[in-house]
C-alpha cells in the first residue's frame, strides 16, 4: 500500500501527475529513488514518442558575452507559440546560447559532420597511434575511440552540458521535452568571435563565458 505523503514527496522532487507518481510507486514498491528513475525513464520514452511531430514555433535567442568579443545566435523550435512564451523555455534557449558561445561546437549533430572531415581525423590519429608505439592490432579500436571523444568536442548535442556536465545538451533536450510536453528542436546556430580568423594575442573567451554563467 503507496501511503500518501510518499505520493506527495515523489510529485514534488519530480514533478510528475499524481497519479503517475502513485503508479511508480507501486511498481517499485515503494522505492523513492527507484520511482524517480522509473518516472524519468518514462519520460524520456514520451520525449521520443513526440520525435515525429512538427516543431515551427519558437525563437532564435541571442548571447553577447559581456566583453563584446563573443556572440551567438540561436534558434530553438517547439510546437506551440504559447510555449515558445514561456519564461521556462526562454530560459532554456539562453542556457543553450551561452554554452554555445563557452564551448564553440562546430556542428549541430555527427550526422552533419562531412565524412572527409571525420576520414581526415582518422588518417590523424592512425598515425598519432602509430607514432606512439601502439601496437598495431590495438591501433583501430583506439582510432574509433578518439574519433568518437573528437565527435563529442565539436557537436552541441553530444557535448556535456557546461552547467551540469553530467547531461549532455541531448539530455537536456529530452528533460525539456518531458517537463514541456511538446517536442523541441534545436534548428541551427551561428557563433561569431572577435577577429576570428586573425592572427592576435589568444585570450581566453571560453573562461571568461564559463565565469559569467557561474562555473
Amino acid at each position: 500500500m503507496v501511503n500518501t505523503a510518499a505520493v506527495k514527496e515523489l510529485r514534488e522532487k519530480t514533478g510528475a501527475g499524481m497519479l503517475d507518481c502513485k503508479n511508480a510507486l507501486v511498481e517499485t514498491d515503494g522505492n523513492i529513488e527507484k520511482a524517480i528513475d522509473l518516472l524519468r525513464e518514462k519520460g524520456l520514452a514520451a520525449a521520443a514518442k513526440k520525435a515525429g511531430r512538427i516543431a515551427a514555433e519558437g525563437i532564435v535567442d541571442s548571447y553577447i558575452h559581456a566583453n563584446g568579443k563573443i556572440g551567438v545566435l540561436v534558434e530553438v523550435n517547439c510546437e506551440t507559440d504559447f510555449v515558445g512564451k514561456t519564461k521556462e523555455f526562454k530560459a532554456f534557449v539562453h542556457d543553450i546560447a551561452m554554452h554555445i558561445a563557452a564551448t564553440n561546437p562546430l556542428y549541430l549533430s555527427s550526422d552533419q559532420v562531412d565524412p572527409a572531415v571525420l576520414e581526415k581525423e582518422r588518417e590523424i590519429l592512425t598515425a598519432q597511434a602509430l607514432n606512439e608505439g601502439k601496437p598495431k592490432a590495438v591501433v583501430d579500436k583506439m582510432v574509433e575511440g578518439r574519433v568518437k571523444k573528437y565527435l563529442k568536442d565539436i557537436c552541441l548535442l553530444d557535448q556535456p552540458f557546461v552547467k551540469d556536465p553530467s547531461k549532455t545538451i541531448s539530455d537536456l533536450v529530452k528533460e525539456q521535452i518531458s517537463i514541456i510536453g511538446e517536442k523541441i528542436d534545436i534548428r541551427r546556430f551561428v557563433r561569431y568571435e572577435m577577429g576570428e580568423g586573425l592572427e592576435k594575442k589568444q585570450d581566453n573567451f571560453v573562461e571568461e563565458v564559463m565565469s559569467q554563467m557561474g562555473k
